[in-house]
């Protein structure tokens, strides 16, 4: 191999991404597995939880910079992975928060960033929550069908919102939010901008919470903005990129990067999404593994038989290949690697879809104990099949990899 071949990722973990995974598999082990039940049961936000996390500093704006700083880029789905191992209802709530974050660090200026990050998480005993506010009732995958209005003030250097958004993690009880709107319908998705909403802003609230299949520690609701008035530095960017942006859209040039606002957040978050899926089915998967060794029918234990054995061995065989998938296109972000086959969505895709077959073959294994509440495999299973669904249906990423495959638009 010639001196200047580029470098490649290590499958070996270094000594502080190990020191990391066993520190987040601790908490996640003596903390978030033994709430677990109780949470998903009571359906709320699991404060108690999330303070303790705040506590040793896994919630907290420097534990997410620093590991979203990391050069490998793995510190991220590293931490995903072991904290949805834990559980992915109260990792979801401890994470959730992150989101925003990302938009902000995706789409607004250092001074913004600066000030608004902080406010997502608080500090110990004094905990704050941030939310991304995206999707809308008529407009889920397709982002282009966006409703949610920002008209600028220019004598009074202020935005006005208006429109409902849906299924938004921490909406309406989170201190800090951050909206997508349109601010030039005619350019559809190219004509969008994301605006951070401050605590106390009048006309924001809490419209549906919503009664959820899984994840249910995890509040996601609507967000009503009816006459939400913010100054014009809460236009993330600033007005100046806003206007050079849409001109540029306005003559049909395309413009580095993606499209709008909301696309520029999950680009960055897919990777991570997809090492959450993968803590779920590695549960899954050992919970199986240790009941298929125990349990025994006709005189010996189950994982004898080859439909049971081979079963596990594809189980395994699809975490796996996730992981690979993740770290890849994690590794490649954090490179600067351009994705010339949507490898983000990729990891996101068999991920997600490796997490929904691994917890049903899972609560197969397991038989009537599988379908019961006794054993966790029946949570695990509900809590997987978001990863199907949200930050981009499965379809999508299909889509989303036809089209950079083809270089055609496949519709």
């Amino acid at each position: 191999m010639s001196d200047d071949a580029p470098s490649t990722p290590s499958f070996a973990l270094g000594d502080d991404h190990v020191e990391l995974q066993k520190w987040v598999h601790t908490f996640a082990e003596d903390v978030v597995r033994p709430a677990a039940a109780e949470w998903d049961e009571r359906e709320e936000f699991p404060w108690p939880v999330v303070e303790e996390a705040a506590r040793i500093g896994l919630y907290s704006l420097d534990f997410f910079a620093t590991q979203s700083f990391d050069p490998t880029g793995l510190g991220l789905p590293l931490t995903m992975e072991e904290l949805f191992w834990g559980d992915a209802g109260i990792g979801l709530a401890i994470v959730g928060s992150s989101l925003a974050a990302a938009a902000v660090a995706a789409n607004g200026t250092p001074e913004q960033i600066g000030e608004w990050a902080p406010q997502m998480f608080g500090s110990p005993g004094d905990l704050k929550v941030a939310a991304f506010c995206s999707s809308e009732p008529d407009a889920g995958s397709d982002v282009g069908a966006m409703r949610t209005r920002a008209t600028y003030d220019e004598a009074k250097d202020e935005w006005e919102l208006n429109g409902t958004k849906t299924w938004a993690t921490n909406g309406g009880m989170a201190d800090v939010h951050v909206v997508t709107a349109v601010v030039e319908p005619e350019l559809r998705a190219r004509g969008q901008a994301s605006f951070v909403v401050p605590p106390g802003t009048e006309g924001l609230s809490q419209g549906q919470k919503f009664a959820k299949h899984g994840i249910r520690a995890s509040h996601t609701a609507e967000v009503v903005l009816d006459h939400v008035r913010v100054p014009g530095s809460c236009l993330l960017g600033g007005k100046d990129r806003l206007d050079a942006r849409l001109a540029k859209a306005r003559e049909g040039v395309r413009s580095g990067g993606s499209a709008n606002a909301s696309m520029a957040t999950f680009e960055r978050t897919r990777p991570a999404v997809g090492a959450q899926a993968i803590g779920i089915a590695r549960a899954a998967y050992e919970v199986a593994l240790d009941y298929a060794k125990t349990r025994e029918q006709f005189g010996r234990p189950i994982i004898e038989n080859q439909a049971i054995a081979f079963a596990l061995a594809d189980m395994k065989t699809g975490i796996d290949a996730s992981r690979l998938l993740v770290w890849r296109a994690a590794w490649m972000a954090k490179q600067g690697t351009p994705f010339e086959a949507a490898e983000g969505s990729m990891s996101k895709l068999y991920a997600g879809e490796t997490a929904v077959r691994v917890t049903g073959q899972a609560m197969q294994i397991l038989g009537g104990n599988g379908y019961t509440r006794e054993y966790p495999v029946e949570r695990m299973a509900r809590d997987a099949r978001i990863y199907t669904i949200f930050e981009g249906t499965s379809e999508i990423q299909r889509l989303v990899i036809a089209r950079a495959i083809s270089g055609m638009q496949i519709r």
